[in-house]
């Protein structure tokens, strides 16, 4: 199995440029400020769009700078690292959505949008919990030239400010995606949830008397390429997500005395953080290989890659943040505490497509094909 990394000058710039943008733009202060926030930080999103970030895997011919998904991963890593909460990560995977299984008119209607700073997202999971984005239940009924929708989404971020949602429904037995304009949607059918991330604008969409034209049920439906993508954007989020802990930790442990030497000095708080340094640096490993992968259209690579990185990611940066809050002592299971920040974003994360056993129960087929060819 081809194992190469590769990081572009693109992405090294990117990488700069978004590190900078989001340390200034995201301050830890500057977050919890922003908790349970009940709308968006539309001067921080309207500089994103500014700086062109809202293009980078658009194709060319639609205004955007085709750069590919790889490329985004530097910016969603930067995010993850400051805990910044916007919706840039619902965007990148809704264009994913509608490069992969849009018409031509669909994304000639759109992307061009969204490249000026339109705000999208996906509308994929549903009260059962279940991670398989073929299983839903969700109803789209085609009558004449309308579809009449039924049942109901969850964890659909941001869902009150967006201009598009990409939603999956059953057309006839088969799963089917259907665009859904943010301004046809009532606003009774759109519910605040109370998730464990409190930097997340999470909804419920109740689908029920929506009707859409029949022109936004898009041709294809490719579940495989919205997952994967989804996936890499969470892993890009966890990987950052571990070198803010990490910094978190160690600024701590640097700062704080018991017994007139810094804790820091002590064995038992130094191995830990060692070894949340060690998964940090496996976690980028698998995180730019999979991303690799991805950039040169190796699915199955990719898919395998991903996987793996989100296996590791999900354990590693939920240790780093129970580990952030016990070595804060007491003070680490306040709300004031800034670890417990850390935490939740990792839990957040952790169960978004699927935890480190449902990773590995899927990966254990693929590794055994590849050995086995």
């Amino acid at each position: 199995m081809n194992e190469a990394i590769e990081f572009t000058e693109e992405q090294g710039m990117l990488l700069e440029t978004a590190a900078d943008f989001c340390r200034n733009h995201s301050p830890i202060d500057g977050v919890r400020e922003r908790l349970d926030a009940t709308e968006i930080d539309s001067a921080t999103w309207k500089e994103i769009s500014e700086l062109g970030w809202l293009g980078i895997n658009v194709p060319a011919e639609y205004g955007g700078l085709e750069l590919g998904l790889a490329s985004v991963v530097p910016v969603i890593e930067s995010m993850g690292r400051n805990l910044m909460a916007s919706p840039y990560s619902g965007t990148i995977v809704a264009i994913e959505a509608l490069v992969s299984s849009g018409s031509d008119a669909q994304k000639l209607a759109w992307l061009p949008n969204i490249v000026e700073g339109l705000i999208a997202t996906m509308a994929l999971s549903e009260p059962d919990g279940s991670w398989a984005l073929d299983q839903i239940e969700s109803q789209g009924v085609v009558a004449d030239d309308k579809i009449s929708l039924s049942g109901t989404k969850c964890f659909v971020t941001d869902a009150d400010c967006t201009g598009l949602i990409v939603a999956s429904v059953l057309v006839d037995g088969e799963v089917k995606l259907v665009l859904l304009e943010g301004s046809n949607i009532p606003v009774e059918s759109i519910v605040r949830e109370v998730v464990i991330d409190q930097t997340r604008r999470s909804f419920q969409l109740n689908l029920n008397g929506i009707e859409v034209p029949l022109s936004q049920l898009m041709p294809l439906c490719d579940l495989k390429a919205i997952e994967l993508a989804s996936m890499l954007m969470i892993c890009a989020e966890i990987s950052g997500g571990l070198v803010g802990v990490l910094h978190a930790i160690v600024e701590y442990l640097n700062t704080r005395k018991a017994f007139d030497r810094y804790i820091g000095s002590y064995q038992s708080l130094k191995h830990p953080a060692v070894d949340i340094l060690l998964q940090l640096e496996g976690m980028r490993s698998h995180l730019y290989h999979a991303a690799t992968e991805h950039a040169n259209q190796n699915t199955k690579a990719a898919e395998i890659a991903l996987r793996i990185a989100k296996a590791h990611g999900s354990e590693a940066f939920a240790f780093a943040g129970d580990r952030a809050v016990q070595f804060h002592g007491g003070f680490g299971f306040t709300f004031e505490c800034d670890a417990q920040l850390y935490l939740r974003r990792a839990l957040w994360c952790q169960y978004q497509f699927g935890d480190e056993k449902h990773q590995r129960q899927l990966l254990a087929p693929l590794l055994l094909d590849e050995v086995n060819q």
